[in-house]
């Protein structure tokens, strides 16, 4: 199993059945924080089965090597999510998505989190390229990809549709493997 850790209380793992009831009660606690830029997410794991299920299909994601769905755990539970998607193999590309509980906002965690997950994706997923789109206004997000060291690129018109609301523009922020 991969394990990536921050510190002796922060570890990055990828999702395990064990994991359900934690990651449902994170997901259902952090509703209205994530209900704008997770909604799909907040979709698959309405109920506790469902969280199982969202589980089982993240991990034969990982196995068949098309998605990487991490959970950040303080004392292996979870209370956050770090998700390494849109992969294209041919071009060594990816993208990274990551959110955290609002009780955990603020610590440095996303971004030590950000920084190991991305340093798998270099080293033993041998990716070349890895993108976070960002909306301009979550300055926290921001922050957290230019801590570690993904340079804005350029703003993508329209890129992402909220439910309920106009088309936003979002930020592309890119961070290349400089080996």
């Amino acid at each position: 199993m991969i394990e990536l850790y921050i510190n002796n209380s922060f570890k990055i793992q990828p999702l395990t059945t064990l994991d359900a009831p934690a990651l449902y009660g994170f997901l259902a606690s952090n509703e209205n924080e994530l209900r704008r830029f997770f909604p799909i997410t907040l979709e698959k794991n309405k109920t506790l089965k469902a969280t199982e299920n969202y589980i089982l299909n993240k991990s034969k994601e990982v196995k068949l090597k098309k998605e990487y769905t991490f959970a950040v755990k303080k004392n292996n539970t979870p209370i956050g999510l770090l998700i390494l998607k849109n992969l294209n193999w041919e071009l060594k590309r990816g993208e990274i998505a990551y959110c955290i509980d609002k009780a955990y906002q603020g610590r440095g965690l996303t971004t030590e989190a950000l920084k190991k997950v991305t340093a798998f994706a270099f080293n033993d997923l041998s990716l070349k390229t890895l993108e976070i789109i960002v909306y301009s206004e979550n300055k926290a997000s921001v922050r957290v990809a230019e801590k570690c060291g993904y340079k804005w690129t350029r703003t993508l018109l329209k890129a992402f549709s909220p439910r309920n609301e106009e088309p936003l523009d979002m930020e592309l922020y890119e961070r290349s493997n400089e080996k």
